[in-house]
């Protein structure tokens, strides 16, 4: 489920204090190292926020410091996980701040949310996931839908073998005969898709509201939500949430992968496909 966002707390403590939060003892260093929140996670990820929530600013000493920016990017990885625990991870955080020039930029683009949710399609319960952007509002900015990913209307359009697509086309000098074989589009209703140019894309996002518009797909609730962040040249990661205890919890890098510039197009255009 989303993380429901936690208060900050507004008093100081020693590393060593335990408190009580009712009747169960809690180290309140968990609540400062914990990343509670995305902006949270930018702003430690740019080194504008240190690990135990203090923000830093433009003209502070520490601002974007190279040195504890990697200590602190090396805390938003999930350390569980042997993906990003490694020497990838030391790699990404060698090149990232080896000119301390690469920030994450909260309007900059090129980042996703994807919230995974249950929707009630024709009565039954299924699985669905929105990819989000943000989009410049006015003097704001808001999150749109921008792809949706259905096992059902997938099915409708399956990725058929080329050879069985070449047998579906229309002569071109059908129109010399006034496209009176234009019947073979319609024969299989599975294929009618192959008569479409090559460049046809089927646009899973107008048949996600359609289903809406028609009744026929009714949202019930959000599972999880993660984050899709292509902004750092050369690179690719996830950011996920991780409610578990000690200090390596809340929003953290969850996937990393080496990906070249020109290796991010198609990916991006399976997330925003209108971009």
């Amino acid at each position: 489920m989303v993380p429901v966002l936690m208060l900050a707390l507004c008093f100081k403590v020693d590393a060593q204090v335990i408190g009580n939060l009712g009747d169960v003892q809690v180290d309140e260093r968990e609540f400062y190292t914990m990343t509670k929140q995305m902006g949270q996670f930018i702003h430690r990820f740019n080194y504008e926020e240190d690990q135990y929530g203090n923000r830093l600013y433009p003209g502070d000493k520490d601002y974007r410091n190279a040195a504890k920016r990697k200590d602190a990017i090396a805390l938003l990885f999930d350390l569980e996980n042997p993906r990003t625990s490694g020497t990838l991870r030391n790699y990404f955080i060698e090149d990232l701040t080896k000119n301390n020039n690469q920030f994450m930029e909260f309007l900059g683009g090129d980042w996703y949310s994807e919230i995974s949710a249950k929707f009630k399609w024709k009565g039954q319960m299924v699985d669905i996931s929105m990819i989000m952007a943000l989009e410049k509002d006015g003097l704001g900015s808001k999150w749109v839908i921008t792809n949706v990913f259905f096992s059902e209307f997938q099915k409708y359009f399956p990725q058929g073998e080329l050879a069985e697509r070449e047998k579906h086309f229309l002569h071109p000098m059908s129109h010399e005969l006034d496209f009176m074989n234009i019947y073979k589009i319609f024969n299989d209703p599975q294929t009618v898709e192959y008569y479409a140019s090559t460049d046809y894309h089927p646009d899973y996002l107008t048949l996600f509201f359609y289903e809406i518009k028609q009744g026929n797909l009714k949202f019930d609730h959000v599972e999880s939500v993660k984050f899709h962040v292509f902004q750092i040249k050369n690179w690719y990661f996830e950011v996920s949430w991780f409610n578990r205890s000690g200090y390596n919890s809340g929003w953290l890098i969850s996937n990393l992968i080496y990906l070249k510039e020109n290796e991010k197009e198609a990916l991006i255009k399976i997330y925003q496909p209108n971009k």
